[in-house]
């Protein structure tokens, strides 16, 4: 599902998989929208396989969270799950999609993980980045490098990673919430039924971001680079 670019996005979501766009920043992708931003989200992989899913329940799955989302702009770039590496090969690829889509702010993951595809989609995303913004080489389209990129959290460790900011998504927890219910195949079948289910414990994670702004629900980011500043007068 993407729409003609006739200008550009704002914000390209890079996920390792689809679902990891919705679990680590669905809230934030709603709230972009809504203030007028133009997103997308670029899966890397398909995802599959899984227990319970396949390829073609997966699609559905993505496209059903994307409607749930709002998105107008989403793309796979077809590269291997379970077996994602930052090749050169990859990283063309994607530095070909940045320079398309000429994002102002990329997303990826947190860089550190137990799950590899993570972990290398963050790698690929930073060296993709680099190569977008190259002259004289066969690249397609013209150069372009995204002024930052910021980390969402989708983490399989058992840890707490700090937290640069965390956003308000008071407002579109819902919204994320659906979303991430639309992958069945990913987080109701096969899983305990029982409170706490898979879903209880997502809005449990946001609700402890929340607590520490003082909101309800909050997702948290970072950045490896500072972040600057014109105001304090917008901090929660």
């Amino acid at each position: 599902m993407t729409e003609s670019l006739a200008g550009q996005l704002d914000v390209l979501v890079v996920a390792p998989h689809p679902d990891d766009a919705e679990l680590g920043m669905g809230g934030a992708i709603v709230k972009f929208i809504n203030e007028g931003l133009r997103v997308g989200v670029l899966d890397l992989t398909n995802g599959e396989p899984t227990p319970h899913g396949s390829i073609e329940t997966r699609q559905r799955e993505t496209e059903a969270a994307s409607l749930a989302l709002g998105l107008a702009w989403r793309e796979n770039l077809g590269l291997p799950n379970r077996s994602l590496e930052p090749t050169l090969e990859a990283r063309a690829s994607l530095a070909g999609v940045i320079r398309r889509a000429r994002p102002r702010w990329l997303f990826a993951p947190y860089w550190e993980d137990a799950h590899p595809d993570h972990i290398a989609a963050t790698q690929l995303v930073e060296a993709a980045r680099f190569w977008a913004k190259l002259t004289k080489c066969d690249l397609p389209g013209e150069p372009h490098h995204p002024e930052r990129i910021y980390n969402y959290f989708c983490v399989h460790l058992r840890l707490i990673p700090p937290a640069a900011m965390v956003l308000d998504i008071s407002s579109e927890w819902e919204r994320k919430a659906a979303a991430i219910a639309c992958f069945e195949s990913q987080f109701v079948t096969g899983r305990p039924t029982e409170p706490p289910t898979f879903l209880d414990r997502l809005r449990d994670e946001a609700a402890f971001w929340g607590k520490t702004i003082g909101v309800r629900y909050g997702e948290p980011f970072t950045c490896r680079e500072p972040l600057g500043m014109r105001s304090f007068r917008e901090l929660v």
